[in-house]
């Protein structure tokens, strides 16, 4: 990429930890449900180290809000699906899980911690037919953080399969004998070239272009509408830099998935549904894909200890 800190943008030619497939979920708060105490994530890639779970927020941070802090509406949490889903299995009702792969900055000192889950279940299967589209339709309605559970609405923004998830983590072009591998560039699901841990974040279109910057564990971009396309920018007005993971700012659709595509975001009614379609017999979704969601509606709840 040939750019440098002593470069026009100040760029330092680094690279993001690799670590495994993701959800990019926006999602809001709307309702606390009962305490309840986080379960342990043992699900973590099988081929990344435990010195690859990084916290991108300050040591001094909060793990846990007080009762004058909400999940702002809008707000981006970038998950991992953590088991897989097929037309052909699936059944109505079934409980799929993820997990959040990057530090959420909520407000100043506070923060969803990495490793912490979202919950939701399978709404409708349809199985492929002579005369249907395999379909599933299914719901994010749970978040599990701060030893609680707090019930959530979210939609779709985009989706990408598990082999883009590792190639935005991997360098295009391999270390040499000095070279720090986390200081290595990588371009993110997407198109966005991140120059290593620290450094910044730009477009994909235009190198000059600073979307964001580069932290452990991900990046932090404030989210840009896709030209061309009716994808849109900031979801409620929420401006401020987002905890996007291996995603680029304009990240929309559908990345790497096969005849897969989105039949209904869910943020019409039926609101938080989610619905995806094949367009080539049975649907399947792999463990370690991704979504991007947005929040469904406005306004918030305040969180409670």
């Amino acid at each position: 990429m040939g750019m440098s800190r002593e470069g026009p943008a100040h760029v330092t030619m680094q690279a993001v930890c690799l670590l495994l497939g993701t959800l990019w979920c926006t999602t809001f708060i709307v309702q606390p449900a009962n305490s309840q105490q986080s379960p342990q994530d043992d699900t973590r890639p099988p081929f990344v180290g435990s010195s690859a779970i990084v916290h991108s927020a300050a040591s001094d941070d909060k793990s846990t809000p007080d009762s004058n802090h909400a999940i702002p509406p809008g707000t981006i949490i970038p998950v991992r699906l953590n088991s897989t889903l097929s037309s052909a299995k699936c059944r109505k009702g079934q409980v799929i899980t993820g997990r959040i792969m990057q530090d959420v900055p909520l407000s100043p000192g506070v923060r969803i911690r990495e490793g912490s889950k979202v919950l939701g279940h399978v709404v409708e299967v349809t199985p492929a037919t002579t005369s249907a589209q395999a379909r599933i339709s299914l719901r994010f309605d749970k978040l599990i953080a701060w030893h609680q559970t707090i019930s959530i609405i979210s939609n779709l923004r985009a989706i990408a399969g598990f082999m883009q998830i590792i190639e935005a983590q991997t360098p295009p072009i391999g270390p040499g004998e000095s070279d720090v591998y986390r200081w290595l560039t990588t371009v993110q699901v997407g198109g966005d070239v991140v120059y290593g841990e620290g450094g910044p974040v730009t477009s994909g279109k235009n190198a000059n272009q600073v979307v964001g910057t580069a932290v452990n564990g991900g990046v932090l971009s404030k989210v840009r509408a896709k030209e061309g396309t009716k994808c849109r920018g900031p979801i409620d007005g929420n401006d401020r830099p987002q905890a996007l993971w291996v995603f680029s700012s304009d990240a929309c659709g559908t990345y790497g998935l096969e005849h897969i595509s989105i039949a209904h975001a869910g943020r019409t009614d039926p609101i938080g549904v989610i619905a995806l379609v094949s367009a080539s017999g049975t649907l399947k979704l792999p463990s370690g894909a991704g979504m991007l969601c947005g929040s469904a509606r406005a306004g918030t709840t305040k969180l409670q200890n």
